[in-house]
C-alpha cells in the first residue's frame, strides 16, 4: 500500500512538474493560520484608509514581510466585505482657447524616471464646497508620485500655479533641465509661469488639445485624492476652510508619508529616496480628514 502510495505521488509530480522532495517539504510545512493572515489583510486595508485593492494591499503586505499571493488577498478581501473607494470620472477643465506660446509635447507619456527631479507633472483640479469651487493646483515628480507642491485659491489664476510651483522649488533642489509638462491652459502658458521656469532651466512641455492621456499620471493622482479625501463617499465640504484642512491633511500627512505611490513591482524604498530606511520611519496612523484651526 505505501509503495502504491509513493508511486501515485510520482506520477502526479511527474505530471505537474515538481519534484517529489517538494511535495514532502510542503506537507512538512506548517500551514499559515488563516485568521492571523485574514486580521494581517484587514490591518493593513484600514492603515492604507480603506482605499487599496488586492494588488497594492498585497505589496503593502509583502513589504511588511508577509508573504501572500494576490488571489489569497482577494479572496480574503471578499470574504470580510473589504471594498476599497472607486475612482469617479475625471473631469476636464483646461481651457486653451488662448494666442498665448505652447510648447511641445516632450514627454510624450514617458511616464517613468531614473531619479527625482527628472520630470514634474503640473495640473490644476477643483474641489467643490457649499461656499463654491476651492481650486488646487499641484506639481508631482514622475519618479516618487508624491505631490512636492501645491496650492488652493478660490479662482483659478495664473498666481495659484506660480504658488504651487514656487512650493516645489523651495522643498526641492532641481537642477536645470528638469522636464515640467503640464496641460496648454492659459496659466501654465502665461508669460509669469514660462519666465519662472526658463529662470530654473526647466524644459517645458504642454499636452496636446483634448488629450488627457498626455498627463494621465497627474490626472490619475487627482482621482485618487478626490476618492481617498470622500467623507462617506460624498464629496462635498461646508465650507473652503474645511476642505483646505482636509486637503492639507491629506497630502502631508498620508499621500507623501504612507501611501504607497510607486508603480507597482517598483523598490518603494528606493522609489521614495528612502536608500537608508529605518522602521522609525513608516507612519501608520490612518487618514482621517478632519478640521484644524491653522488658516492655509
Amino acid at each position: 500500500m505505501q509503495g502504491q502510495a509513493k508511486a501515485e505521488v510520482t506520477r502526479m509530480c511527474r505530471l505537474l512538474g515538481v519534484s517529489r522532495s517538494g511535495v514532502y517539504a510542503a506537507r512538512r510545512r506548517p500551514a499559515r493560520t488563516s485568521g492571523v493572515l485574514a486580521e494581517q489583510v484587514q490591518a493593513a486595508f484600514k492603515a492604507s484608509g480603506a482605499c487599496y485593492g488586492s494588488r497594492r494591499l498585497r505589496a503593502a503586505l509583502q513589504a511588511e514581510g508577509v508573504t501572500v499571493g494576490r488571489y489569497r488577498v482577494r479572496r480574503l478581501m471578499r470574504e470580510f466585505g473589504l471594498k476599497p473607494a472607486w475612482r469617479r470620472k475625471f473631469v476636464h477643465t483646461t481651457d486653451s482657447r488662448h494666442e498665448l506660446p505652447v510648447a511641445e509635447n516632450l514627454l510624450n507619456q514617458q511616464f517613468m524616471a531614473d531619479a527625482p527631479n527628472q520630470k514634474w507633472l503640473a495640473d490644476i483640479t477643483y474641489l467643490p464646497t457649499e461656499e463654491g469651487w476651492l481650486y488646487l493646483a499641484g506639481v508631482l515628480d514622475v519618479f516618487s508620485r508624491k505631490f512636492v507642491g501645491w496650492a488652493m485659491a478660490p479662482t483659478m489664476t495664473t498666481d495659484l500655479v506660480v504658488q504651487a510651483l514656487q512650493m516645489a522649488l523651495q522643498t526641492r533642489k532641481a537642477s536645470a533641465g528638469l522636464l515640467h509638462h503640464s496641460d496648454r491652459g492659459s496659466q501654465y502658458a502665461s508669460h509669469a509661469y514660462q519666465t519662472l521656469l526658463k529662470q530654473q532651466g526647466f524644459e517645458s512641455s504642454m499636452s496636446r488639445t483634448g488629450n488627457c492621456y498626455d498627463n494621465a499620471v497627474m490626472e490619475s493622482a487627482w482621482g485618487t485624492l478626490k476618492t481617498e479625501l470622500a467623507d462617506e463617499r460624498v464629496l462635498l465640504w461646508p465650507t473652503r476652510q474645511q476642505a483646505r484642512s482636509d486637503v492639507f491633511l491629506y497630502i502631508e500627512g498620508f499621500y507623501n508619508r504612507q501611501r504607497r505611490g510607486c508603480p507597482l513591482g517598483a523598490d518603494l524604498y528606493k522609489c521614495l529616496g528612502l536608500s537608508n530606511f529605518s522602521p522609525f520611519d513608516k507612519v501608520t496612523k490612518v487618514f482621517k480628514p478632519k478640521s484644524i484651526p491653522t488658516t492655509l
